[in-house]
């Protein structure tokens, strides 16, 4: 957990803020890229356990919902890496976007939600 995160008022606005920040990846390409992070796990983790991460993170359903759903043409976290080559991202930045999402995601929905989510999706793990 970074100092000063306070996930009394977790919103998608204070997680694009924040992983925006911490990546030096401009705010616009950050939300797209959280989005794409949202519409993956949507796609491949269990329904239930996204149900319950996304009820604890206010505005994240409307941010995946916004995506457009459509899946890539090539699945799973190769698909993932394909959409935020796209946005402009490298390597070390997908990285540094994925380990702030989780992080910020631990703290707003706690570990065991985002173990239920993360042990349903078994190429989480590349994300961080």
């Amino acid at each position: 957990m970074r100092a000063g995160m306070n996930m009394g008022s977790a919103s998608m606005d204070d997680m694009i803020a924040r992983v925006s920040e911490a990546s030096g990846v401009a705010p616009e390409v950050t939300q797209r890229a959280v989005g794409e992070i949202f519409a993956f796990l949507q796609r491949e983790a269990s329904p239930e356990a996204m149900a319950e991460l996304m009820e604890k993170l206010p505005g994240a359903a409307e941010l995946t919902a916004s995506m457009g759903g459509a899946a890539p043409p090539i699945g799973g976290i190769v698909g993932l890496a394909g959409n935020l080559m796209g946005l402009g991202l490298g390597m070390a930045e997908m990285q540094a976007i994925g380990r702030e999402v989780l992080a910020y995601a631990r703290v707003a929905a706690g570990e065991e939600t985002l173990n239920k989510v993360a042990s349903s999706v078994p190429a989480l793990a590349a994300l961080g």
